[in-house]
């Protein structure tokens, strides 16, 4: 059957159409949608409905219909997905306010169930997405103490899970030596280490040793280039501390000598001053027996 008015050049889905009023019909599954120009609607073909319309489908038409004035998006006329602004969903209407027990989330734009005394935000179900200063957050839940398997994150306000370290398989032995040496010595020592695969978090465990030793035998007991061994060391010893003692006592014999010439040069100070002594008494007793005899009347010396 043929519209009045109607093109035959088609496009963007549509069915039959208008050069006035656009798609008149769609193509199957489609839904028309009459978008308002001005005073007058243009009809247009699209695989949904725009956001403030639910589509209904029937054997002739699909149509797009508009949700009710308090209803954002809606899944037909009594069922609303979203509220506008000022509206809060509850059991698919929109309301103005809340029932008891619920409390309105601007936010979501829903009826929410209030939150805990511990929770600062909380969303459906009594899930909490921040806590109140001081606690911890962990499930939806909040804490004063993290619990086992937990450590507080102070930055996140969190509960994270604990790490604990992890270390790889042991290495080799290393080859015997003492002081970087495999020869010369009878003793040794052996080692191994192993890498670190996880390091633990603030609360983890901590990592074991990574590194240990024990004793072994060196095969080579003497090193290339020492001779005879250990008889020419032992020589050599013997040689050095008969030096040293040779030193000693030559040390010792110079002490000595020194002491004798100090002793001597003490002794024949005292010589020296007791013969100086003796002299200065000598002149003093010449002096006395030169002294002029003064006659005992008085008068001048002896004749």
């Amino acid at each position: 059957m043929e519209i009045p008015g109607a093109s035959s050049g088609c496009q963007g889905g549509c069915l039959t159409c208008s050069d006035y009023n656009g798609c008149l019909s769609c193509k199957p599954r489609l839904f028309i949608f009459l978008e308002r120009n001005g005073m007058r609607q243009i009809g247009v073909c699209l695989p949904s409905c725009p956001s403030g319309f639910y589509g209904t489908r029937s054997p002739d038409r699909n149509t797009c219909t508009k949700c009710r004035p308090e209803c954002d998006s809606c899944f037909n006329k009594n069922l609303c997905m979203r509220c506008r602004a000022g509206y809060y969903l509850h059991l698919g209407k929109c309301q103005e306010s809340c029932p008891e027990g619920l409390v309105c989330s601007d936010t979501q734009r829903e009826c929410v169930p209030k939150c805990p005394a511990d929770c600062d935000a909380c969303l459906i179900n009594d899930t909490c997405t921040r806590c109140r200063p001081g606690l911890y957050l962990l499930l939806g839940k909040c804490h004063h103490v993290c619990p086992d398997e937990f450590e507080p994150n102070d930055k996140l306000m969190e509960c994270s899970l604990q790490v604990h370290c992890a270390v790889g398989e042991w290495g080799e032995w290393s080859p015997c030596s003492r002081s970087g040496k495999t020869c010369g010595f009878k003793w040794g020592e052996e080692t191994r280490t192993r890498e670190v695969v996880q390091f633990p978090s603030a609360y983890g465990k901590p990592c074991p040793p990574i590194w240990e030793k024990k004793e072994c035998v060196l095969k080579r007991r003497r090193c290339p280039g020492q001779g005879k061994g250990r008889k020419g060391e032992r020589r050599g010893e013997r040689r050095n501390q008969d030096n040293r003692r040779d030193k000693d006592s030559q040390g010792e014999g110079r002490r000595e000598r020194k002491k004798d010439r100090e002793r001597e040069r003490g002794e024949a100070g005292d010589q020296e001053d007791s013969e100086n002594r003796n002299k200065t008494e000598q002149r003093r007793r010449r002096g006395q027996n030169r002294d002029p005899v003064v006659s005992p009347e008085g008068g001048g010396p002896a004749q």
